[in-house]
């Protein structure tokens, strides 16, 4: 490891934990805000359901076109210019519930959350791991990888838990100071990563014009145009490079496909089911963030060199298949508590897909790499609500055809059985080296 392994990514790390302590403190408390704005006094919203499951629909289908975009991006001008835009943008709707949580506001809020998440959502995970890429040798970065998500889930955990002791507007002011914080740490602290010794990042910033090209020279419209339509060209191409990256491509998005399914119904499930709330979710959050912490600090650089990124990414689904049914024949109030437990073998799931994907791509590529899987997972994330949020506010009605309020839960778990069925086939290959 060189010196930037050491130093850089130590700031990398503290950005991500700030960045993701910001983004998940608020996740145990906006299904509350989310029901007292639109139904108040109510265990059971179908709009609140099919608010979600719009939002994150059109989530899905502006990063589907702007991963690839900003992983390319990042290629040419550097990581760390890149991923400004989202640690700055990603301020504004936490920070407007944390004046109000009324219904306008919280409508104002909605509609913020959406356009910004359309370009920036999952943007600094995949950035981060494309940073990593750059200066983790290949045989080192599952670990690495690993280590990335611990301090994702490590914030995870801090996060849910100090929102269990504060009220809802504190958790939302709380999270929008650390999120100020968290965007000038990175400024002041991290560290742009040289891609290649012989092409430096190009700073997007400069003082020097740059030298005018044919691209330049087309009306705006037109280069927003062509931007979108190369993303797409690269998914396709960079998917089809390899039959590794189409296999993982495909257990990507079926995971995804059932990780945004139960993201989107399971706090509802709950709240309905057993009466839930912010303390509870965050209870059942904090739970499944220190299994997968040190799972992922401590299991995963022990496993992945024994067993292999290929055996342990099954390993991770099949536990989150459990980890699924479970939760949808809940009998008890304890038991989605005890299905929370299942995480620290089912995050195993996400590193080593990344892993596997990073492996099959050249030292220039890795954003172009990562970004077109997190493209993959965008298209899950687009038609997940779209099959599941209908099936959840079915069966959590007084109109559902049979009594089964967990019925969408099975059938999201039916969703990963198909990943994992697929994840069996994968065999990773050396990379062919130019």
């Amino acid at each position: 490891m060189d010196k930037l392994y050491l130093y850089g990514l130590s700031h990398l790390f503290m950005t991500v934990f700030l960045h993701n302590f910001s983004t998940h403190m608020v996740i145990p408390a906006i299904t509350d805000v989310t029901m007292a704005a639109l139904c108040p006094g109510e265990d059971e919203c179908s709009l609140a359901i099919y608010l979600t499951g719009f939002q994150q629909a059109m989530v899905g289908l502006g990063t589907l076109v702007m991963m690839p975009l900003l992983g390319n991006l990042s290629d040419k001008y550097g990581r760390k210019t890149i991923i400004t835009l989202p640690m700055i943008l990603t301020i504004i709707p936490i920070g407007i519930l944390s004046y109000s949580r009324t219904k306008e506001f919280f409508y104002v809020y909605y509609v913020f959350k959406i356009l910004i998440s359309m370009v920036c959502d999952g943007s600094v995970p995949c950035l981060a791991l494309a940073y990593v890429a750059d200066n983790v040798t290949e045989g080192r970065r599952a670990t690495a990888f690993g280590i990335l998500s611990g301090i994702g889930s490590a914030a995870f955990v801090c996060g849910t838990l100090s929102t269990r002791f504060l009220s809802a507007a504190q958790t939302f002011q709380v999270s929008t100071l650390v999120a100020v914080i968290a965007a000038v740490y990175m400024l002041v602290f991290l560290r742009d990563s040289i891609i290649d010794e012989n092409n430096l990042s190009t700073p997007i910033l400069t003082a020097e014009k740059p030298a005018a090209t044919k691209i330049e020279a087309k009306p705006k419209s037109n280069v927003q145009l062509f931007q979108a339509l190369r993303s797409l060209q690269d998914l396709a191409s960079f998917l089809t490079g390899s039959l590794t990256i189409t296999q993982a491509a495909i257990v990507a998005f079926f995971s995804n496909l059932a990780d945004a399914g139960l993201h989107g119904s399971m706090l509802y499930y709950l709240k309905a089911q057993f009466h839930f709330d912010k303390n509870q979710f965050a209870d059942l959050m904090v739970i499944s963030g220190v299994t997968g912490t040190v799972s992922q600090l401590v299991l995963m650089p022990i496993l992945a060199p024994i067993l292999g990124e290929a055996r342990l990414l099954s390993i991770g689904l099949f536990f989150g298949c459990i980890h699924m049914f479970l939760y949808s024949i809940a009998w008890s109030s304890w038991v989605p508590y005890a299905s929370a437990m299942f995480s620290i073998v089912y995050v195993f799931a996400q590193p080593c897909i990344r892993s596997i994907v990073s492996k099959q791509a050249g030292s220039h590529e890795q954003g172009r790499a990562q970004g077109c899987i997190s493209g993959i997972c965008s298209v899950a994330h687009i038609a997940s609500p779209l099959v599941f949020s209908p099936l959840t506010a079915l069966f959590l009605s007084e109109k559902a055809p049979f009594n089964f309020p967990g019925f969408s839960i099975m059938c999201i778990g039916f969703a990963s059985m198909i990943s994992f069925a697929q994840s069996l086939m994968v065999k990773v290959v050396p990379t062919i080296l130019s």
